[in-house]
């Protein structure tokens, strides 16, 4: 008796499962519309790709009274120059300090001692004994 009401639950549960699947209800309609709707917007599945034509520009003319002189080539070189030549007086006031000009420093900061022959020492910065 058991089995009998087994099969019968197996039969109508599959078959409902069938008939579900064959009807269209409200969900599907609404797919349909939105494929619809997909057609007349890209999507990633089919995208909109715009026909081009091939052909060159047309260009305007350029007229001798159209264009319009520009300096702005010059005016940037004759900037550049005048940084550079900047760049040199500041770098010739520092050359002129004692440090890099007189030779009692021996490119130290400050002039080293003058101590007596007995006592002179190896300096490691200049390599000399002072």
């Amino acid at each position: 008796m058991m089995w009998r009401y087994f099969l019968i639950v197996i039969i109508l549960g599959g078959s409902l499962n069938l008939y579900a699947q064959g009807v269209e209800g409200p969900g599907k309609k609404k797919k349909k519309a939105e494929s619809n709707q997909s057609q007349s917007q890209p999507s990633s599945l089919e995208p909109y790709y715009p026909s081009k034509n091939y052909e060159p520009d047309k260009k305007k003319r350029d007229t001798r009274s159209e264009r319009k002189i520009t300096y702005d080539a010059r005016d940037k070189f004759y900037d550049r120059m005048e940084q550079l030549a900047k760049q040199e007086r500041k770098h010739e006031k520092e050359m002129a300090k004692p440090q890099n000009s007189d030779p009692m420093y021996f490119g130290h900061k400050r002039p080293p001692k003058k101590r007596p022959p007995e006592k002179m020492k190896f300096c490691k910065v200049c390599g000399i004994r002072h």
